[in-house]
């Protein structure tokens, strides 16, 4: 267990497409959100939920905080989990990628050297919400905010390019890893994520 990172978990999102709160799905005999927080639990000691509906997530018996700047996505979730974390290393991950792993995720830390973020690629994607980030990018994050807020204000419609995980990644010392190559044990479906009912119903055929 590590005593030296803390797991966030991001549950901030609307689930406009799924139609439900996706993080209340069940996984089995859990909920998705209570099958990510066990696994989370397991690996690191301290962990906390980044969401904007706390009250739902009390029964897990875990530190919960809301986006403090909202209506941002994901980046949100990530300025709001690295403002209230007690440590400089922090795992994020979205609580919609039920078939991750311990293994997946010894993996990505043990490739984090002196890197401001790693994260992986894989299925075609680069795996933006399952990955190491470090407090340290709070000044950044801030920077791109502000910078979006005033494209915004001279109505130009790249602020919403340019004020995301993605940006976050490609300005800062990140590592990518080709998880599909570089893991010998990694199977293919380890990231998906539930986005919509067809999702869902591919999720529970692959239980």
């Amino acid at each position: 267990m590590y005593n030296d990172i803390t797991g966030i978990i991001l549950s901030g999102g609307k689930s406009t497409r799924m139609g439900q709160d996706k993080s209340f799905l069940k996984f089995g005999n859990q909920t998705v959100i209570e099958h990510i927080s066990q696994l989370m639990k397991s690996i690191f000691q301290d962990v906390i939920i980044i969401t904007n509906e706390q009250y739902k997530y009390e029964f897990l018996g875990l530190k919960c905080y809301e986006d403090i700047i909202k209506s941002i996505g994901p980046l949100g979730g990530i300025h709001s989990g690295l403002t209230n974390t007690v440590n400089e290393l922090n795992f994020i991950i979205s609580c919609d990628i039920p078939f991750i792993t311990k293994d997946v995720i010894d993996f990505i830390i043990c490739q984090k050297e002196d890197r401001d973020i790693v994260v992986t690629s894989a299925d075609g994607f680069i795996q933006q919400l399952c990955g190491l980030y470090r407090k340290k990018l709070i000044p950044e994050i801030n920077k791109m905010i502000t910078n979006s807020i005033e494209v915004e204000k001279g109505n130009n419609n790249q602020h919403k390019r340019k004020c995301n995980v993605l940006s976050l990644i490609e300005s800062v010392n990140a590592k990518i890893i080709d998880i599909e190559k570089e893991f010998s044990d990694y199977k293919p479906g380890t990231f998906f994520n539930m986005n919509n009912p067809d999702d869902y119903e591919k999720v529970l055929k692959m239980i």
